[in-house]
């Protein structure tokens, strides 16, 4: 029987290569035992970084970690190697690194640019906005004006300086004399009557209102010259207010495209008739009487009327009422009866008024619910040096229209005595000479 070979002694040794894989499989620490298990742990944290990388937008400490674990990791298995390029696992492991490394910095590439994008988009948009504006504010539209779009992004503001006052335009202020801005100022409100145009134009009014104040002073001492009665009263008392009352009216517009001022025993206010003046472009205006008077004015003038027909015949026949008022009529009390009723036809009545016949001979008077009379002025004639003196020649004219109205609604304490003295002398001086 053969003899057996003892195993206890080594005939060759084992291959170089495979001795230093067993060398450094037992000098590599417990933690990196195996490639299979560094692989899989590195891995793992790569994937964890990468999905940190696209959740965020600036590179996570995660990621610069598992660099720095892999370079280390990959020195470390270099020196155990020895440099050599066996099939250790390593140069998977380092090139499977290295692609996750690419990719996340061709994320981060793409985030970036896509960042610049938005960026520049933003900046071509601002451009554009920031010309628009340019071309707004240089096309002088009304910026002022609520909803009016500047082209602005948000966080942009336009300061828009407030509109001063016009210029004198050469021409000086002067109390005797109604100013061309003036009128400027109320054609510019007729085309633009709303609250934010009035409060961005304040300067303009306060100026053009001041103006008009003066020109009342001025008419006031004139018309005290002519009418005795009339009080010489501060402008406040004269003039009314530019406000429109809106509530029950079919007009939206909150301002009147005039100026105005009344002149009676009481002001503007008050049951006397009165003079009044209307400064308005291309509707300028000098009247006198009773507009819209109560119940009780009205009564009493329709008595008179009845009664004593002759005193307004007297009135509206006078020479200076038909030829600056009726238009030159002739001496003729059915034509001027005619142009009277004319002008105060808005709210007559159409048939006859309650307690009279409709065979009255002065049932055209009697129909009445206005008692007033007034001209039209040019805008020549007012801006002109001799406008004042134009409108009190009118109001000379209508003084004994409002003094009779006067006698009749607000009669004096001694008047009532008078007339019924000389009633009762006439009706005598009839039955005598009968």
């Amino acid at each position: 029987m053969p003899r057996r070979k003892s195993t206890g002694v080594v005939a060759t040794s084992a291959p170089a290569s495979s001795k230093r894989k067993r060398q450094s499989a037992t000098e590599l620490p417990s933690t990196i035992a195996s490639p299979a298990v560094r692989s899989s742990k590195r891995t793992r944290t790569i994937a964890a970084s990468s999905l940190a990388s696209r959740q965020t937008s600036k590179k996570s400490k995660y990621f610069e970690h598992s660099e720095e674990e892999v370079d280390d990791g990959s020195d470390d298995a270099e020196s155990e190697a020895g440099g050599s390029e066996s099939e250790s696992g390593y140069e998977d492991e380092d090139l499977s690194v290295a692609e996750s490394q690419s990719s996340a910095s061709e994320e981060e590439d793409d985030y970036d640019s896509e960042e610049d994008k938005k960026k520049s988009k933003r900046g071509q948009k601002a451009k554009v906005k920031t010309d628009t504006a340019e071309r707004t504010i240089d096309g002088k539209n009304d910026l002022w004006r609520e909803g009016v779009k500047t082209g602005l992004g948000p966080g942009k503001q336009v300061f828009i300086e407030k509109p001063k006052a016009r210029g004198d335009g050469g021409i000086s202020y002067v109390p005797e004399r109604i100013h061309p801005h003036t009128f400027e100022f109320l054609k510019d409100l007729k085309k633009n009557n709303d609250r934010i145009w009035f409060k961005a134009h304040d300067a303009d009014y306060r100026t053009s209102w001041k103006d008009f104040e003066s020109f009342v002073e001025s008419l006031t001492e004139k018309i005290a010259e002519v009418d005795e009665t009339i009080p010489e009263l501060p402008p406040k008392d004269l003039v009314f207010r530019i406000y429109r009352d809106i509530r029950f009216s079919s007009d939206p517009t909150p301002y009147k495209p005039h100026f105005s001022a009344a002149w009676s025993r009481t002001g503007r206010k008050g049951p006397y008739a009165c003079y009044y003046v209307q400064i308005k472009p291309g509707g300028c205006f000098v009247g006198s009487g009773l507009w819209h008077p109560e119940a009780e004015p009205v009564k009493q003038l329709r008595t008179d009327i009845d009664q004593r027909s002759s005193r307004i015949r007297g009135v509206l026949t006078d020479p200076g009422i038909r030829k600056h008022i009726f238009g030159g009529i002739g001496k003729d009390e059915n034509k001027a009866i005619k142009a009277f009723c004319k002008q105060n036809e808005e709210n007559a009545l159409k048939t006859k008024p309650k307690g009279y016949e409709a065979d009255n001979k002065n049932i055209a008077l009697l129909r009445l619910r206005n008692f007033t009379i007034g001209q039209k002025v040019s805008d020549e004639e007012v801006l002109s040096p001799s406008g004042l003196d134009r409108i009190i020649e009118l109001i000379r004219v209508m003084h004994p229209f409002v003094t009779y109205l006067n006698s009749v609604v607000m009669p004096d304490e001694e008047a009532p005595d008078n007339e019924d003295q000389d009633e009762s002398s006439s009706s005598s001086g009839e039955q005598s000479s009968d």
